[in-house]
């Protein structure tokens, strides 16, 4: 079977699989093997557990949609991530969530000092004053 994950941010992964455990918070768990049924589920939050051979790969899912047809498992999310366990996954998460924090704060305080600053432009050169 073929898994394809893909996020706003472009391809997660793509690679050939023997097995897949879905789990959700809102579906609970199912495993998908080969010539499965044709299912399409949601994930509102929780985890796929990929199998090839012996490797065993988790990516978590914020918010996702899974399809399977023809052996073809299709997984659009808002947010996946990668990790070789399902808590390393979870951290892998956090840590991402964790940057995109800081890096809204930062703009955040980018914006305001643009703004501070265009406000005093404006002052001191009287536009907009009739």
């Amino acid at each position: 079977m073929n898994i394809v994950i893909v996020t706003p941010d472009g391809e997660l992964y793509n690679e050939e699989v023997t097995s897949v455990i879905v789990s959700s918070s809102n579906n609970g768990d199912y495993e998908i093997l080969k010539d499965h049924l044709p299912i399409v589920s949601t994930i509102d939050t929780g985890y796929i557990k990929l199998m090839q051979d012996k490797m065993v790969f988790y990516v978590v899912v914020i918010h996702g949609v899974v399809e399977q047809m023809n052996n073809k498992i299709s997984v659009i999310a808002q947010d996946a991530f990668i990790g070789t366990s399902k808590e390393t996954a979870f951290q892998n998460l956090n840590d991402i969530r964790s940057q995109r924090t800081d890096e809204n704060r930062k703009r955040n305080v980018e914006l305001m000092k643009a703004e501070q600053e265009l406000q005093k432009q404006i002052k001191m050169t009287g536009a907009g004053q009739l």
